[in-house]
């Protein structure tokens, strides 16, 4: 799988909706969700218990200081390998609106995850006219499974 928009530094970006037709075809590709503890608590993560997996969740940036956690990748590559991906699975990242999962495809890429893509839209998606998310993209826009906390 490519994607239009391949870079040199990661794989690329994908509309929600084809991250899960991926997730669906193949048992070894990977989803990492990416926002804090304290996103997946209170405004949900994507639920593939329905496809016999779980959403793997690192945070890119540590809550409460928002700093990036320099042990990201190693913490990203040690679950990966747990759930049975090496470098060669594609492995999909995704965060509220798709910068910090950019931003995590990127690292992995880096560390050698060839197909580390970027989940373009994120779990919420971009602000909508009355600046609320989850209305105009992303996976909960696109009715995708997802659970509370």
């Amino acid at each position: 799988m490519t994607s239009a928009n391949a870079t040199p530094d990661y794989a690329g970006d994908v509309e929600c909706n084809v991250a899960w037709a991926q997730l669906q075809a193949n048992p070894k590709v990977q989803l990492v969700d990416v926002r804090t503890s304290a996103e997946w608590n209170f405004v949900g993560v994507p639920d593939l218990s329905g496809i016999g997996r779980a959403t793997l969740c690192v945070e890119w940036q540590r809550y409460p200081d928002m700093a990036i956690d320099p042990g990201f990748v190693g913490r990203t590559g040690e679950q990966l390998r747990q759930a049975g991906a090496d470098e060669n699975t594609p492995v999909f990242f995704i965060c509220r609106s798709g910068a910090r999962s950019r931003a995590a495809a990127k690292a992995m890429a880096a560390a050698g995850f060839a197909h580390a893509y970027n989940v373009a839209g994120g779990f919420e998606g971009d602000l909508d006219q009355d600046r609320h998310r989850g209305n105009r993209n992303g996976w909960k826009a696109a009715g995708l499974p997802w659970r509370q906390g």
